[in-house]
């Protein structure tokens, strides 16, 4: 169980609640911080003699105009089915927990005004694994996840669809099987919900912590290509890398040489002079990425553990800002970071898959025997190719882009939301091409023998083979790629 508080919560943490399919719960700090913000509002709203921004009055370029006491309710309820505006693919499911698990912490610091209720129901939902369907496309990544948001929230009122045991239904039927009643949102609530950064920073989260697992794989992959195109190790030496001290570098130097510790073929004389980039500056590329990602995941970490709605309430101060801690910028301009960083751990992963299908250092061309009659591993460089291609175009920022909105009171939005959804597309286009470089980097393992690699990687390799075969003759090969991707999802140690 783990128990939402003022405690920090790390893209690690959420990452082991995930794996570990942990409850969550409100702690008694939490509630307490949620409560008493709701008191100070309702006193407020009856003793305020001006508009309160979203709360007495209406939202974006409609905040001139006022709204009565008693259309309080029905107006955060019209402001989340009007503003349900998704479009597009469905997001993960992974992804939409995540959601639900940062949207329950920006709101348990006690700056949002909602009732303890209603971020219980939010709480509910994911201990349930009631998972509301949410769109990949409609959120500016300013004012908040609109949007997506919206989606997140509807069915807490009936509304909309939501995945539950492995079905997508109506929202209001599984709330009905579940015994759960439909809420009924109070002030502000409804602006709480769906102002917030947590589409952006969810995708982020995920990005995050399948790019850890990469940043791993593609060390250990790079170096078992090293090892078998019969590349030098003087590269990857700590005298070399430490007078360039980035820290990512020396870190991928290490981690290359740990997992060569003990091989036959790295050390064999008779070495060419020098390796091509691909191989001997995987210090230097590899390591920027794991750079950008520390950055990246710092960065991250703060907006999760943030409250980013609007307007923000501090009951001690006396005080309600109407500002913009909603806007995405801060995370916008970091996720297109990191999506550059981790499509070039794909472009140079296609390089070394390049090297080793090119017959060159006593491997046969497209590694296989009687190339000509037999195309071997030729296309499945195209196909990473292909994926690096996509990545590439990817790789465009929409954080440098800004489309006004609601008749130009907002003028600048950050687009992070678009910034986030592709980020996500490049990790997975990176897993792919890392997969393709495990499946030519074995095949020409087993065509060096009787030469061995390091017991670690000859380890690895032997259950690698247990899922996806040598190639003898020409075979349908997709199956074989799909097979690697699957592998190297669950073996990435």
């Amino acid at each position: 169980m783990h128990h939402i508080s003022s405690s920090h919560l790390s893209i690690e943490r959420i990452g082991e609640i995930l794996a570990n399919n942990e409850k969550i719960e409100l702690s008694a700090e939490a509630i307490e911080r949620i409560e008493r913000c709701r008191k100070y509002l309702d006193d407020k709203i009856k003793k305020c003699d001006h508009p309160i921004y979203g709360i007495t009055t209406g939202f974006g370029s409609l905040c001139n105009i006022s709204i009565g006491e008693q259309d309080l309710s029905t107006l955060q309820k019209n402001l989340v089915m009007s503003h349900a505006c998704g479009c597009g693919d469905t997001i993960d499911p992974e992804i939409v927990r995540i959601m639900l698990l940062t949207k329950v912490m920006s709101l348990s610091f006690g700056n949002s005004g909602v009732c303890v209720a209603t971020v219980q129901r939010l709480v509910d939902f994911f201990n349930m694994d009631i998972l509301p369907v949410v769109y990949s496309l409609g959120s500016l990544g300013a004012s908040g996840d609109l949007s997506p948001l919206a989606n997140l929230c509807l069915p807490l009122l009936g509304l909309g669809e939501v995945l539950y045991k492995g079905q997508r239904r109506p929202a209001a039927e599984v709330l009905k099987e579940c015994n759960l009643e439909p809420l009924e949102l109070t002030s502000k609530e409804g602006l709480a919900l769906l102002n917030g950064t947590q589409f952006m920073s969810s995708h982020a989260v995920f990005a995050i912590l399948k790019a850890r697992r990469l940043s791993k794989l593609a060390d250990k992959i790079g170096a078992l290509s090293l090892d078998v195109f019969d590349g030098r190790i003087d590269p990857f030496g700590d005298e070399v890398n430490a007078v360039r001290p980035h820290p990512g570098q020396l870190q991928t130097a290490r981690a290359v040489r740990s997992h060569l510790s003990g091989s036959e073929m790295i050390n064999r004389p008779e070495k060419a002079v020098q390796d091509p980039y691909s191989f001997r500056c995987m210090p230097q590329v590899h390591g920027a990425f794991k750079d950008t990602l520390a950055y990246v995941t710092k960065v991250i970490e703060i907006e999760i553990n943030s409250p980013t709605d609007n307007p923000t309430i501090f009951p001690d101060e006396d005080i309600i800002v109407s500002a913009g801690n909603f806007h995405g910028e801060p995370i916008a301009l970091p996720m297109d970071f990191l999506c550059l960083a981790i499509s070039e751990l794909s472009s140079i992963s296609e390089r070394r898959i390049y090297r080793l299908i090119s017959g060159s250092r006593g491997l046969p061309s497209f590694l296989v025997a009687c190339p000509g009659l037999n195309s071997g591993f030729m296309i499945p460089q195209y196909a990473a190719a292909s994926i690096v291609n996509q990545s590439k175009g990817l790789c465009w920022p929409t954080s440098c882009d800004s489309i006004p909105s609601s008749q130009g009171q907002e003028d600048h939005v950050s687009m992070g939301a678009n910034s986030a959804t592709k980020l996500v597309r490049v990790a997975d286009n990176t897993e792919r091409v890392l997969a393709i470089e495990l499946f030519n980097a074995a095949q020409a393992l087993d065509l060096r023998r009787p030469l061995r690699t390091s017991p670690e990687l000859e380890a690895w390799v032997a259950e690698f083979r247990k899922e996806v075969p040598f190639v003898d003759n020409d075979t349908v090969m997709y199956t074989l790629i799909d097979k690697s991707i699957n592998f190297i999802r669950n073996h990435a140690d």
